[in-house]
């Protein structure tokens, strides 16, 4: 049987770009931006060309439709009791951007001063505030921590609930201060989150970093590409191999490869190429070019415990969404206004706080929301209820991502290891502890909370707590950490800190698996500053 030949894509690039998601979108706007740059793009998913990527609330119907995720699964995890999760992942141009949350959120700086401590140059809080700070369009405008005049659009929530009101009032009735701002660098406090929409329309980063550059002609976007592997010659990275249309194709860079696949994908692309644990490798008899442990290693995620209280005398979305005159309502003001629970990002109410008071910082955040459903793609709850999901921000579990055979369609085997140590197991137990206290607030007792998850039988000691985390915990779709940045002495490093792989020429990683640790919040607009710098690394080595 003779080996497929591939056909040559036709053009002369000088970069090409895996992946045409939060990090993909940015690095192919900045990296055309000079015309003399030829930049090639390559997306596995389609085009955004379906009404629910647009309207904010799409979300629900996103998530678990193949046309619009990849299906991916973890594997049953132990510290789950045994459950596995669906794992969500953008299939389309602007990747999970297009199906996530819309929360504007870059964390603590400490999260990135962290990252300088570990010898990692230019990427503190001073370092990154002005990266934030240029790619905002926000509706605050220029001031201290914000631009206004930059493409990442930030407007305020477009829809408010009594529930909700009631609820930041017990907050701070818990001694959560109120916050109008959770992006100033300290992110402690009660508010209601900004989101990455505009006019009441979801911004993705296709939408806003993608689109209105694609007439420039040198860019080019493929879409439907299975990335295969990276063609190197000896160590350096000359180009990529991919599937389209049943077709085995490669396209050649004069430049650099980048990969912007993403915590799951990119890892998976490297270990396709010959490049990650040999012992990995060698199981599903591919040959090992370069032999980097890390890739793989070190997947970090923000689990959830989703707390749901029924509740009484107040408005939810559960009801609405069950009414034929609601529906009518809801679709009519959006329609008319772009406002009301259509505009809804998952999570309106953020509560960032500590979960005891040996944290020197907020160590978990709150997503709070007027509606309960027993997981995403299922219908709402029929009785009134919030849901009230607590996570710990900087988990010390870690997971790995890996072929789950040579076959580059397959889907990969993520096993996160969530609450595999004694930290994340006492954080997710106080964490409950932290909700239940929220609920029993002076301000909450007119609505006569009722817990119904994880429920009022579950007691208040630790072992009883942790195994009913295990129970509701669900993942918050932040996976990061997979290609980790970091200083060569270290041997699971797999990128320095201008994201170039160490041991290997001209190939890059440039998305959420570069994160050596989770940042304290959602991680897509972190996702999108370091794609930001990293093409201005590249700008500045080229000239």
């Amino acid at each position: 049987m003779t080996a497929e030949t591939a056909a040559r894509l036709e053009g002369d690039f000088d970069y090409i770009v895996v992946g045409a998601g939060s990090a993909g979108c940015v690095m192919a706007n900045r990296l055309s931006a000079n015309s003399k740059s030829r930049v090639l793009l390559l997306e596995a998913g389609g085009k955004d060309n379906w009404i629910w990527f647009h309207i904010p609330v799409g979300y629900l119907y996103a998530m678990g439709n193949p046309r619009a995720d990849w299906l991916f699964q973890t594997e049953k995890e132990p510290g789950l009791n045994g459950r596995a999760l669906n794992y969500p992942r953008g299939k389309v141009i602007g990747g999970c951007s297009a199906i996530n949350g819309m929360i504007s959120m870059r964390g603590q700086a400490q999260d990135y001063d962290h990252w300088r401590q570990l010898g990692l140059t230019g990427w503190g809080w001073d370092d990154v505030a002005p990266v934030f700070r240029r790619l905002d369009g926000h509706f605050l405008g220029d001031t201290e921590h914000h631009g206004g005049s930059g493409e990442w659009r930030v407007e305020q929530m477009r829809v408010k609930w009594d529930v909700l009101d009631a609820i930041t009032k017990a907050a701070t009735e818990m001694g959560v201060p109120a916050t109008q701002d959770f992006n100033t660098g300290d992110n402690e406090g009660v508010g209601y989150f900004h989101v990455n929409q505009k006019r009441g329309l979801r911004m993705s980063v296709a939408t806003a970093f993608l689109k209105p550059v694609l007439n420039r002609p040198n860019l080019r976007l493929e879409t439907g590409v299975l990335v295969e592997k990276i063609i190197f010659e000896g160590k350096r990275a000359v180009g990529v191999q991919f599937r389209q249309g049943g077709k085995l194709v490669e396209a050649r860079a004069k430049g650099e490869v980048v990969l912007s696949a993403g915590a799951i994908g990119s890892p998976q692309i490297l270990q396709l190429s010959g490049v990650g644990a040999a012992d990995w490798l060698t199981e599903l008899g591919i040959a090992t070019l370069h032999d980097r442990p890390g890739v793989g290693r070190n997947l970090q995620d923000h689990l959830q415990q989703r707390a749901i209280f029924k509740v009484t005398g107040v408005k939810t979305l559960n009801a609405t969404y069950h009414s034929l005159i609601g529906r009518a309502f809801m679709g009519m003001e959006y329609a008319l206004f772009r406002s009301g629970p259509l505009t809804m990002a998952p999570s309106q109410l953020g509560i960032f706080t500590k979960s005891s008071p040996d944290h020197e910082r907020a160590n978990i955040e709150f997503h709070v929301q007027p509606l309960s459903l027993d997981k995403f793609g299922e219908p709402l709850h029929r009785f009134p209820a919030i849901t009230v999901s607590a996570c710990n921000l900087r988990p010390t579990s870690r997971g790995t991502v890996r072929l789950r055979s040579g076959d580059p369609a397959a889907k990969p085997v993520i096993a996160p290891n969530y609450l595999s140590t004694p930290e994340d197991r006492r954080v997710a137990a106080d964490a409950i502890r932290v909700t239940r206290r929220l609920m029993k607030q002076p301000a909450m007792q007119v609505y006569r909370p009722e817990e119904y998850l994880p429920g009022p039988s579950i007691g208040d000691d630790e072992a009883s707590l942790a195994k009913a985390a295990g129970d509701i915990g669900t993942t918050i779709f932040h996976p990061v950490g997979t290609a980790k940045m970091g200083l060569p002495s270290d041997p699971m490093t797999v990128v320095d800190d201008r994201l170039r792989v160490i041991g290997l020429e001209r190939l890059r990683v440039v998305d959420a698996s570069v994160m050596p640790t989770i940042t304290s919040g959602n991680t897509n607009t972190p996702t999108i500053m370091i794609a930001d710098k990293a093409a201005q690394m590249m700008i500045e080595e080229g000239r």
